[in-house]
C-alpha cells in the first residue's frame, strides 16, 4: 500500500505472477522438438510440407518460454548474457545449415589470408541472422519494461523496427513477445489479445485459401496456443544448458546429414 502522501502509481509490472502455463520444461520439450521437425524440413525433407507447418509452433513457444523467464529471473544479466553468447557462437553455423550463405562470406580467400577469411566470413554471416538475434532482442526489451528502464525500451523498441527487415520474424515477433509479457497476469485478455495479433500475422501472406480466406503459413503458429494457455503439470525438467546447446547442436547435426545426402 502506498504511503500518505505518495501520489506515484505504483509500476505494474513490478513482482508479476504468470497465471499461463508455467510447466516451462514441458514447454521447452515441445519447441526443440518442434523446430527439429521444421529445419529438417527445411533442408533435408522440402517435399514435406507438414513439417515447415509443424515448425510453426516451435517460435512463440520459445518467446513466451523467454517471458516467464524475464518474470521469475533475478539475475538478467546473466540471462541475457546466456543468450547473447549462444547467438554469437551459433551464428555461422546457422547460416552454413540453411543455406543463408552469401558471397560476401566468401569474398577474402581462406587459402591466402585465413585469419582475415575467417573474421569476414563471420561478420557476414549476420546479413541473415539467427533466431537467437530476436529473442535476445526481445529480452532486452522485456528486461528494460520489468526494471522500469523506459529510455532502454524506446531504443530497443526503435532499433528493433529499424533492422527488422534481418530479423527472422520480423518486428513481429518482438510484438509477440512483448503481447505475451504484459498480459501474462490475465489469461482471459491475453488469449483473445495474442490470438487475434497471430491470425492478423497469419493473413499477411497466401500460401493457403480456406473459403476463400488466403493466409500464410505463419497462420499455422496458432497451434503453440494450447500448449501456452491450457496449465499442465508434467514436473518435467530439462537442464538449461542442454536447451541452450541443443540449438548449435541440432544445425551441426542437420548440417552433416545433408553433406552426407544420407536424404537425397
Amino acid at each position: 500500500m502506498a504511503k500518505k502522501g505518495n501520489l506515484s502509481i505504483p509500476w505494474p509490472f513490478e513482482g508479476m505472477n504468470i497465471r499461463l502455463n508455467t510447466d516451462t520444461g514441458f514447454l521447452k520439450l515441445i519447441a526443440i522438438v518442434t523446430m527439429l521437425v521444421d529445419h529438417m524440413g527445411a533442408i533435408l525433407f522440402p517435399q514435406y510440407r507438414v513439417m515447415r507447418i509443424i515448425g510453426r509452433i516451435a517460435f512463440p513457444i520459445y518467446a513466451y518460454c523467454l517471458t516467464v523467464g524475464c518474470v521469475y529471473t533475478h539475475d538478467m544479466l546473466r540471462y541475457v548474457q546466456r543468450v547473447v553468447l549462444l547467438a554469437l557462437i551459433a551464428q555461422p553455423i546457422y547460416v552454413v545449415a540453411m543455406h543463408h550463405t552469401n558471397a560476401a562470406m566468401y569474398a577474402v580467400s581462406f587459402a591466402e589470408q585465413p585469419v582475415r577469411a575467417a573474421l569476414n566470413f563471420y561478420i557476414a554471416s549476420w546479413n541473415d541472422p539467427s533466431i537467437l538475434l530476436s529473442l535476445a532482442l526481445g529480452l532486452i526489451l522485456l528486461w528494460s519494461i520489468r526494471d522500469r528502464h523506459l529510455v532502454i525500451t524506446a531504443a530497443a523498441l526503435l532499433f528493433c523496427w529499424i533492422i527488422r527487415g534481418r530479423l527472422d520474424y520480423g518486428f513481429n515477433g518482438i510484438l509477440l513477445m512483448l503481447l505475451f509479457f504484459l498480459f501474462c497476469q490475465t489469461p482471459l485478455l491475453s488469449l483473445p489479445v495474442v490470438a487475434g495479433f497471430m491470425v492478423w500475422w497469419g493473413l499477411q501472406g497466401g500460401s493457403y485459401q480456406v473459403f476463400g480466406v488466403r493466409f500464410a503459413t505463419q497462420m499455422f503458429a496458432l497451434l503453440a496456443l494450447p500448449f501456452i494457455y491450457i496449465r499442465t503439470n508434467t514436473r518435467l525438467r530439462i537442464n538449461k544448458w542442454v536447451f541452450y546447446l541443443f540449438y548449435p547442436a541440432h544445425l551441426v547435426l542437420i548440417l552433416v546429414l545433408d553433406r552426407l545426402a544420407i536424404f537425397g
